[in-house]
C-alpha cells in the first residue's frame, strides 16, 4: 500500500462529497461523531498533512509541531480542494520515503513506516467520508472493496476479516453492527512491530504480506539471492490462516530479518502462536543460505528475547521462549545455545520425532 492507494481513496471520496457541496456542513454532525461535517472534512485534510509531515520531517519523538489552518472564507468546495492537495502531498512523500524510514506515531509501537502512514491516511479518508455522508443523509457510501480488504489486513490484523470488507471495517471501528460479533466500543489500529538489533531489524509481517509470501511473492521485501525460502513461505501461510480464523495476535506473529546495511531480507523468525497457559511461546526460524554462518539468527533471537523480557515485565503473559531443533542440525543447535537457550529435553516428541532436542530460554521466574 502506498501513494497510489492514497490518491485512489481521495478521488473516490471527492467524487461523492462534491455532490453535496451546496449543503450545510457546519450545522450537521457527521454520523456518530461530535464534530460537524465541516470539521470532519477539515480533519481528513489535517490527518493527510500530518502524516506527510511525520515522514518528510523524519519525526522520531512526537508530532511535528504545525497544523492546518483553513481560510475563514473557504467554502465546502475549498475544503475538498485542500483534501485533494494534502492527499497529493502524502502520496508524494510516501513515494520519496525509503522503506526503512519510520516516523513517530503514538500507537501501538511508537513508530510507523511509509506503508503504515499510507494505510492510516486511506482509513481516515474512507471512514470520515462515511461519517459525512451519514450526517448529510446521502445514499450509503461504499468505497472500493480492495482498499478495505487491504486496510483490514494491515491495520486490523487482530480482526477476523469475513466476506464483507467494508461492513467489517465499519464494525471494527465502532460504526456499525456485524451479525455474530459483539459491538466495538473502543478501537485502535495496529501497525507491525519492528525490533532493532545491531546489524538487522526484525520487521513484523502483517497478514497481507504473509499472504503474498505464502503464494510465492516477496511479501513486499527485497531479498538476497535465494530468498525467501520454503520455511518462510510455510510460516507465512500459518500467519495468514490464523488471521482468517480471527486468532492472529500481531505481536506473536512473524518477522522478516532485514539487514541495515542494504535493506535486504535474509530470513525470517516467528512464533508458532501466542504464549500458552504456562506463558511459553514457541519460536521457529530460517535463513537464506547465503546469509548463514554470520550470526544473524543469534542476533535476532537475542533481540526477540530482549523484547520478550520487556513484555514479561510489562504484562506478564510470557515467561519463556521455546525452540525444537533436529538432532542432526548442528548449526541451529549452536544458534539457540549462543542466544541463551538451555536444552530441556534430549528426546522431544514421539516416534520418529524423538530425533529432536528441545530448548528453552526463561524470561522471568
Amino acid at each position: 500500500m502506498g501513494g497510489e492507494q492514497v490518491r485512489e481513496a481521495v478521488e473516490h471520496s471527492l467524487g461523492v462529497l462534491r455532490k453535496a457541496v451546496g449543503r450545510d456542513w457546519e450545522g450537521v454532525k457527521a454520523g456518530q461523531l461530535e464534530w460537524s461535517c465541516r470539521e470532519t472534512a477539515e480533519h481528513i485534510a489535517s490527518c493527510l498533512l500530518a502524516y506527510a509531515g511525520q515522514l518528510a520531517g523524519r519525526a522520531t519523538e512526537d508530532w511535528v509541531p504545525f497544523e492546518l489552518a483553513m481560510d475563514d472564507d473557504a467554502g465546502n468546495e475549498g475544503v475538498l480542494d485542500v483534501i485533494r492537495t494534502t492527499g497529493v502531498l502524502l502520496a508524494a512523500t510516501i513515494g520519496t520515503t525509503p522503506r526503512e524510514v519510520r516516523a513517530w506515531h503514538p500507537y501501538p509501537f511508537r513508530s510507523v513506516d511509509r506503508e503504515g502512514f499510507a494505510a492510516q491516511g486511506v482509513t481516515e479518508v474512507l471512514l470520515h467520508t462515511h461519517d459525512i455522508v451519514e450526517g448529510l443523509g446521502l445514499p450509503a457510501y461504499e468505497p472500493p472493496a480492495d482498499l478495505c480488504t487491504s486496510l483490514l489486513a494491515r491495520l486490523f490484523p487482530h480482526v477476523r476479516p469475513g466476506d464483507a470488507p467494508w461492513p467489517t471495517l465499519l464494525w471494527a471501528t465502532g460504526r456499525a453492527d456485524l451479525p455474530g460479533r459483539a459491538p466495538v466500543t473502543e478501537w485502535r489500529w495496529n501497525n507491525p512491530l519492528h525490533i532493532p538489533a545491531e546489524r538487522i531489524v526484525l520487521q513484523g509481517i502483517h497478514p497481507a504480506a504473509a499472504a503474498d509470501l505464502a503464494e510465492g511473492g516477496t511479501g513486499g521485501f527485497d531479498w538476497i539471492v535465494g530468498g525467501p525460502i520454503e520455511g518462510t513461505r510455510i510460516g507465512a501461510g500459518m500467519v495468514f490462516k490464523a488471521y482468517e480464523a480471527g486468532v492472529h495476535r500481531p505481536e506473536w506473529g512473524m518477522f522478516a530479518l532485514v539487514r541495515k546495511e542494504d535493506g535486504l531480507a535474509v530470513g525470517a523468525l516467528g512464533y508458532h502462536g501466542a504464549p500458552d497457559e504456562d506463558g511459553r511461546a514457541e519460536v521457529g526460524y530460517d535463513l537464506v543460505e547465503g546469509a548463514r554462518g554470520r550470526g544473524y539468527m543469534t542476533e535476532a533471537l537475542r533481540a526477540l528475547a530482549d523484547w520478550g523480557r520487556e513484555r514479561a515485565a510489562e504484562r506478564g503473559d510470557v515467561r519463556s521462549l521455546f525452540a525444537v531443533v533436529d538432532k542432526v542440525n548442528i548449526p541451529s543447535q549452536g544458534v539457540v545455545s549462543r542466544a541463551g537457550f538451555a536444552k530441556v529435553s534430549d528426546d522431544w516428541g514421539q516416534g520418529e520425532d524423538e530425533a529432536q532436542f528441545a530448548y528453552e530460554l526463561r524470561l522471568r521466574d
